[in-house]
């Protein structure tokens, strides 16, 4: 339980790499945010033609100018030695998703094409609310995607509620360019 509890405790570190809007890599862009000029030792951390010794001492430099906790600089190291840096993305948005669901809560991505209001985001988490059920809790997030042209996309526990204009659009085009039959007159 105390592990358990380590890992938890990492969450926010693991969180800012999740944050981050770079092309990069969350380990590059953290490093990179305490020391931009030494972003390409991030990357040769990564490549697995080095060393698999060599690679651990760039993350453990790297970990200590980042000042990361013994925990997260321990777990990179054991990504570093079995070649699995590339995977930290997934990695990290897998364990905030179990991290979720231990604590019971369930994210739900709201696409708009304007940020809704706070009464009809309140709204909107009472509604998942009932529809998740009892004993979880949501946790909403917005995004803004103009090229929806109006409504909504609500996705959530691998379920998508898409009532946005552009899908009701390709519906009806869909629906129009069926062929008319005239067998039954």
């Amino acid at each position: 339980m105390a592990l358990a509890s380590r890992l938890r405790s990492t969450i926010p570190v693991l969180s800012k790499f999740l944050r981050n809007e770079s092309s990069c890599t969350p380990l590059s862009r953290t490093y990179a945010a305490t020391s931009g000029k030494h972003e390409q030792k991030v990357k040769f951390t990564m490549d697995l033609s080095v060393p698999a010794e060599t690679r651990v001492k760039a993350i453990n430099e790297i970990s200590a100018e980042a000042k990361f906790s013994d925990v997260v600089k321990n777990f990179l190291v054991v990504l570093a030695e079995n070649g699995r840096l590339r995977y930290i993305d997934s990695i990290a948005k897998r364990f905030l998703e179990l991290t979720m669901a231990h604590k019971g809560e369930v994210k739900a991505v709201v696409t708009t094409v304007i940020p809704i209001p706070p009464q009809e985001e309140n709204e909107l988490k009472e509604t998942l609310q009932d529809i998740i059920g009892q004993g979880k809790k949501v946790k909403l997030e917005q995004k803004i995607d103009p090229s929806i042209l109006g409504g909504l996309i609500v996705e959530f526990s691998e379920k998508v509620f898409d009532v946005s204009i552009k899908t009701r659009a390709r519906q009806m085009e869909r629906f129009l360019r069926q062929p008319v039959t005239l067998d039954g007159l």
